[in-house]
């Protein structure tokens, strides 16, 4: 499946394919790896609320064990920015962020509502678990133009499944890649920047076969240990721009945006 084109898209269920995903063996491959990563959490009770988890980043008891020890990492310690996707098994993460007194971009759910900046010098000390959570981040974020986003020094991603290679899959919507893919289309996104995830150990699978648009990781932080994976897995380059349609261009105005910069004329 090429990057974005599984939009919009409804949540599977347990044992469905993805809607709008090709038919093909990776994708294939990468469904019922999801699935099996699901029923795996939920049937030895390691998933955390939300639950089902099936079609969700899932959550997971030890999530914060796994935020300790990425932020013991030299490439956590020495960031002043991290981007971190909203989902719940990152909260940890950002919380964790915020008491170190660094910077957090979060994007909001979809992109549609582009970027929030969590600024720890703007929120009190006693407040920033709460600016961690989904609903505490508008709260006591503030939304970021596309020209005041800060170039992360570290990337952290949600995943269902990663492998030691730095393979990962999400829950299969795109929507990590997209996020990638902005800031990479704006130049943010250095060669080396790091990608972490934090996962359960369970998460972490035998190595699989993935697609051009997915985001490698080189930092696999679980609540027993810490994989670096020494990727070579290639990043992507980019938005695809010639797989956009005019129904995203309306959900999303982030892509709206660097759609005109590109001086192009949006549709409709």
């Amino acid at each position: 499946m090429p990057l974005l084109r599984a939009f919009p898209v409804a949540v599977p269920r347990p044992g469905q394919r993805s809607p709008d995903r090709p038919v093909d063996g990776t994708a294939h491959a990468k469904d019922a790896l999801r699935h099996r990563v699901w029923t795996q959490l939920e049937r030895q009770g390691i998933a955390r609320f939300p639950r089902p988890v099936y079609g969700r980043i899932p959550n997971f008891e030890g999530a914060e064990d796994a935020a300790r020890r990425l932020a013991g990492e030299p490439e956590f310690q020495s960031a002043r920015v991290l981007k971190v996707n909203p989902d719940a098994p990152q909260r940890p993460v950002r919380y964790q962020a915020l008491l170190d007194g660094r910077r957090v971009v979060m994007p909001t759910p979809r992109l549609r509502g582009g970027f929030v900046l969590l600024d720890p010098s703007r929120i009190p000390a006693g407040l920033r678990r709460t600016a961690a959570s989904l609903r505490g981040a508008f709260q006591h974020g503030r939304p970021l133009a596309l020209g005041d986003l800060p170039p992360p020094d570290l990337i952290v991603v949600g995943s269902v499944a990663v492998a030691p290679t730095g393979a990962r899959v999400g829950k299969g919507e795109g929507y990590s890649e997209l996020e990638f893919a902005v800031l990479a289309e704006l130049g943010l996104v250095r060669p080396h920047t790091p990608i972490a995830t934090t996962v359960h150990d369970v998460q972490v699978v035998d190595p699989f076969e993935v697609e051009p648009f997915d985001v490698p990781v080189d930092l696999i932080a679980t609540p027993t240990r810490v994989l670096r994976t020494r990727t070579h897995l290639p990043r992507p380059p980019g938005i695809l721009w010639e797989l956009v349609t005019e129904e995203m261009l309306d959900e999303m105005p982030v892509l709206r945006e660097l759609y005109r910069r590109r001086g192009k004329a949006v549709p409709g």
